[in-house]
């Protein structure tokens, strides 16, 4: 990164201080995991903080909205100007689940800030706890920029409660509030940063399809002593199919998948073609011991320009007690298919279910159940004055031009477009060393203050190009 005082300086002042952090810990501290029903109290006791947080900040509209599941959290901070640019943040406030047992530094919720380190450790500390503080922080300090007591941008917030949990009720949130969710640009800060080191704007999101498969050999397991040998293997049959799901070139085998794969924009190929990458560190910062997937491409390709299919969890037997020599009657394997633009989640959805019923063997019993929360890959308009807009106020926060990425993740952003008839950015402050949905996840307070800078600087943009936008 390059020196320049007046940056330097910027950045020193939007370094979260030590009561911004405390703020932060208190809403880290409390445990909103949406997929634990017993935490549903926790996960409106979320809500709730984040809505009087939001009228301490100045906003005119801080409410939940009800679902028939979790709630979400809307708030809105007009503009002084009447025909002001409309800025919609989404993100969410629940968290994914936790094993306290497996978290050394601190317990999952009660947040430790390491000085030393310069990280805040805690679930939702990273993901999305602390991307969305940083939207507020930022717009104190837009604020203060300005001497004035409005933006230069109406700025809306939507904070769901069930985004670890497929964000069930979304869409009906967006067709019951379609008039206060209207946008001229949609903000979607529940993504990853490359590096502290490089600059860089997401451009292009993974769409998801999820699905269980369960495959039945027996009407109940049976002691293998009787049978071994002879009988069927309800997760000896499971394995066969999904090892099939894939060819020795690390290709996904369902016919017509790839047909419609995009080519991926220039300048995020010309972007990956350049990016400094360290595979070793990669995989420490990851955690993972081999890099794996489809031949011929590199590590980042094929994290944002291919499509994957994943194996998310294997269930089969006793887990509750010795297996005592019993071939299991069922296995379950849950799937998860990553897609890239131009892919359709409900043509892949349908393209599996076909694939399921030409591998069926006689003797077995298959059970395919698709997941209603499928998501489409999206891609921000390559031209939109919006997403250069973001490119100048990243660039400006790092001192160095921001380089095009993508997201291995999948977000809602398709079905935010479509509900907001606004092109949907990506921003957030996340790390691949983040640690999301795994013990001691943390947050850099670097990235933290970097992510601050650069959306302050983002707001006055847009306000400044509305005219362009």
């Amino acid at each position: 990164m390059t020196t320049d005082t007046g940056r330097d300086d910027a950045f020193d002042r939007a370094l979260p201080g030590r009561d911004a952090l405390a703020e932060l810990a208190r809403w880290v501290g409390i445990a909103s995991v949406s997929s634990d029903p017993d935490r549903a109290n926790d996960v409106r006791r979320s809500a709730h903080w984040l809505a009087d947080t939001l009228r301490r900040a100045g906003f005119r509209r801080a409410e939940l909205w009800e679902t028939e599941g979790l709630p979400a959290v809307f708030g809105c901070r007009p503009a002084g100007e009447p025909d002001a640019p409309v800025l919609l943040v989404y993100s969410h406030h629940d968290v994914h689940a936790v094993d306290p047992s497996e978290w050394r530094i601190t317990p999952p919720f009660s947040p430790l800030y390491d000085g030393e380190r310069g990280r805040l450790y805690g679930r939702g500390a990273s993901d999305a706890k602390g991307q969305v503080m940083c939207h507020l922080w930022a717009l104190d300090a837009h604020l203060t920029e300005r001497d004035a007591p409005d933006p230069a941008v109406t700025v809306k917030y939507l904070v769901e409660g069930e985004e670890e949990v497929g964000s069930v009720h979304l869409a009906d949130l967006l067709s019951q509030h379609a008039d206060d969710v209207g946008a001229d640009v949609v903000m979607v800060s529940d993504s990853m940063l490359w590096s502290l080191e490089e600059p860089a704007v997401c451009g292009v999101v993974r769409g998801s399809v999820t699905a269980t498969l369960t495959v039945r050999g027996a009407r109940r397991d049976v002691h293998s002593g009787a049978v071994s040998g002879a009988a069927s293997n309800a997760a000896l049959e499971l394995c066969r199919v999904v090892d099939l799901l894939t060819d020795g070139s690390g290709r996904v085998t369902l016919p017509g998948f790839y047909d419609a794969v995009a080519e991926p924009d220039p300048a995020l190929r010309a972007s990956l073609d350049t990016l400094p990458f360290d595979l070793p560190a990669w995989r420490t910062e990851t955690g993972t011991f081999a890099t794996d997937g489809e031949t011929g491409f590199s590590v980042p390709e094929r994290l944002w320009t291919r499509p994957s299919v994943e194996v998310a969890r294997l269930t089969a037997g006793r887990t509750d007690a010795p297996a005592l020599g019993l071939i299991p009657a069922e296995a379950s394997a849950d799937l998860l298919f990553r897609l890239v633009p131009d892919q359709r989640a409900d043509r892949v959805a349908d393209q599996l279910r076909a694939w399921v019923e030409g591998r069926r063997r006689p003797g077995y019993a298959y059970d395919l159940e698709v997941s209603s929360t499928i998501s489409d890959p999206y891609r921000t308009p390559p031209a939109h004055p919006a997403l250069a807009a973001l490119h100048r106020a990243v660039g400006y926060a790092y001192g160095a031009p921001a380089r095009p990425i993508g997201n291995g993740g999948a977000t809602p952003a398709a079905q935010l477009a479509r509900a907001c008839h606004a092109p949907v950015l990506f921003f957030g402050t996340g790390l691949p060393g983040d640690r999301w949905h795994g013990p001691e996840e943390r947050v850099d307070v670097r990235a933290l203050g970097l992510g601050t800078l650069a959306l302050t600087r983002f707001l006055e943009e847009l306000g400044s190009h509305y005219g362009r936008v």
